[in-house]
């Protein structure tokens, strides 16, 4: 999820591990029992994956919500404010939530069930969710009928052909790359060299890469299959972008919108409003709505400035809501355990998955003795502790989140959910083995509260087992470019990754293929297993979603059992309330938060 989780749904360690800014308030480590249900329902959720929908299931108007009425103002309360309203430029969370309202891609994902934990990934601005006759080589989507512009001019082929070219261009460069590096058949940012300047110059994709042979047709043609491409096409940074309007970087303060909402007023680090788009048309959407007559943002309000204003409930705050904060941590507790607001609030999993990594270029770390008497030694719950507790993180087995297909809830080869604080006697008896007690452990860990908290923790229960630990702290701003250098002098630092989309082929891929080594690429762990890259080839070509989801948990249950580079910490979680007259509230998994679509005022 962008370079090392920065990106995409929340940026990971800087941004949203400040969503989890979240202390000591509840019970550490894992309740054990109380999970067997949350796990069982995960399983039961994942086992069937998303399936990719058909004409039908493309077709609006999406389903009514159940009490829904139209009318009414919501005011949303949100800590940052919108840098980039240009699609092209959208990879974290706030913007991603914000886009569910005013952009629109070819694809998107329609919730299956009430409780927002089933999808299907269908057409969007297209008729289905796209077309491959040769295993995800090529691909064709075929644009809806009557699909309009907020100025009410039609939506057409070229419009897609410039959302796409546009992305090579040098002022785009903080959303996702997934298709443009599957255009131009490459890793990294060589992708650029396919088409140096966009379609600025002149210069446009070859029909051997992107045909739009009319107004209604759009054909991707890749060299090696690419059978995850509807999931990629319905993130937030691949919708699409007016051609006759394209104001290249002045977009981003003022795009062309699709959605059933426009933006009539927006000031940068103060306020946003959004009103109803008239030239959205509910028949040729399956995902969205538009009760609410008006959506009123408020920004610099911190998790406890928006939970405070939500649990007044009175004047406005009754019809208040924020599509990202979430409770803060002094309130958690009380917010979880007051019967009276269960009614006004959602909790669920977010998609990351935090990790301690073992680093294997370091010499000492090349023993798997070693690695495992970590894995063995490890405690989780002070990690756990410092978010927040149980109720801000679930202990982690493997390295597939709840909310990715494939999630296996019984695996956990190092006992971490029956022992989150650690076996140090077992880790003791390895290390003994292996002639290594009192090895030398350096522990580079985030300077944040947080970081401070757990890793004083977790480094004396690694020295319960036998190490002799030393912890060096690394600037929060810098930490993510500290460990991702090849020749970095830590032994072990813990990152956190989400996943782009439900599938385990945005997680696997960037965190733990071995050519993808090089200083400021996402393996931080430094693993180049022979058989873990050769198995990411073999899953990749995978055109069966639910057999690419048990090829790709296979590779995560090798990496953390038979490699022992990566050893799994907790599952993210959050709590968010609204107001007592706001209707429609909903968890949604793959928005990782509220789904701001189904919203009304009671």
């Amino acid at each position: 999820m962008g370079k090392g989780g920065r990106r995409a749904y929340a940026a990971l360690s800087l941004l949203a591990a400040g969503a989890l800014v979240l202390t000591g308030c509840s019970e550490g480590g894992s309740k054990g029992s109380d999970n067997d249900k949350q796990d069982k329902e995960n399983a039961e959720r994942q086992q069937s994956g998303i399936t990719f929908g058909d004409a039908k299931a493309s077709t609006g108007p999406a389903a009514e919500i159940s009490g829904a009425k139209p009318g009414g103002t919501i005011t949303v309360l949100q800590r940052d404010s919108f840098a980039h309203l240009d699609p092209g430029q959208i990879y974290v969370s706030d913007e991603m939530a914000l886009s569910q309202l005013i952009h629109r891609g070819l694809t998107s994902y329609k919730a299956t069930s009430n409780d927002g934990e089933k999808h299907e990934v269908v057409g969007d601005l297209a008729t289905d969710s796209g077309t491959t006759t040769d295993g995800g080589k090529t691909w064709k989507f075929e644009l809806k009928d009557g699909i309009k512009w907020a100025d009410g001019s039609p939506i057409t082929a070229k419009d897609v052909r410039r959302t796409f070219e546009r992305l090579f261009a040098p002022f785009v460069s903080n959303g996702p790359t997934f298709i443009q590096q599957w255009m131009a058949n490459t890793p990294g940012a060589e992708y650029r060299k396919l088409l140096p300047d966009g379609p600025y110059k002149g210069k446009h994709l070859p029909d051997s890469v992107l045909e739009t042979p009319d107004d209604k047709t759009i054909v991707f043609k890749f060299e090696t299959a690419k059978p995850d491409l509807p999931y990629a096409l319905a993130m937030a940074g691949y919708s699409i972008v007016s051609e006759a309007k394209d104001t290249k970087e002045k977009y981003d303060k003022s795009p062309m919108t699709s959605g059933p909402y426009k933006i009539s007023e927006f000031k940068s680090g103060k306020s946003m409003t959004l009103v109803k788009n008239t030239n959205w048309d509910p028949k040729t959407d399956a995902v969205r709505h538009q009760y609410v007559d008006t959506f009123n943002f408020e920004f610099n309000k911190q998790f406890e400035d928006s939970t405070k204003a939500i649990l007044d409930d009175s004047g406005a705050n009754a019809t208040a809501i924020s599509f990202t904060n979430q409770v803060d941590a002094g309130n958690l507790t009380k917010v979880l355990n007051d019967a009276a607001l269960k009614s006004r609030q959602v909790s669920g999993y977010q998609p990351y998955v935090g990790q301690m990594n073992i680093n294997l270029s370091q010499p000492e770390m090349k023993s798997k003795e070693v690695r495992e008497a970590i894995a063995y030694a490890l405690p989780i719950t002070p990690f756990v502790r410092a978010f927040g507790g149980t109720d801000a993180m679930e202990v982690a087995g493997g390295l597939i989140s709840p909310t990715v297909t494939g999630y296996d809830p019984k695996f956990d080869p190092f006992g971490k959910k029956a022992k989150p604080a650690g076996d140090p006697a077992k880790a003791k008896q390895l290390l003994e083995k292996a002639g290594k007690v009192g090895l030398k452990l350096t522990f580079g860990y985030i300077n944040t509260p947080e970081g401070q908290q757990y890793s004083t923790a977790m480094a004396a229960g690694l020295e319960k087992a036998g190490f002799d630990v030393q912890r060096q702290e690394i600037p929060a701003e810098t930490y993510y470019d500290q460990v991702s250098k090849v020749k970095n002098n830590y032994d072990i630092y813990h990152t956190a990754w989400g996943a782009d989309w439900p599938s385990a082929s945005t997680v696997i891929p960037p965190l733990y293929d071995g050519r993808q080594i090089q200083d400021g690429a996402s393996n931080y762990s430094h693993i180049n297993d022979p058989k873990v890259n050769a198995d990411i080839d073999a899953a990749a070509a995978l055109t069966d979603p639910v057999k690419a989801a048990a090829a790709w948990n296979k590779i995560n249950e090798y990496i953390v059992k038979d490699v022992v580079s990566n050893i799994p910490t907790a599952y993210y979680k959050q709590t968010q309330i609204a107001g007592s007259k706001i209707g429609g509230l909903v968890y949604d998994d793959v928005i990782g938060g509220v789904d701001p679509r189904r919203l009304y005022v009671k």
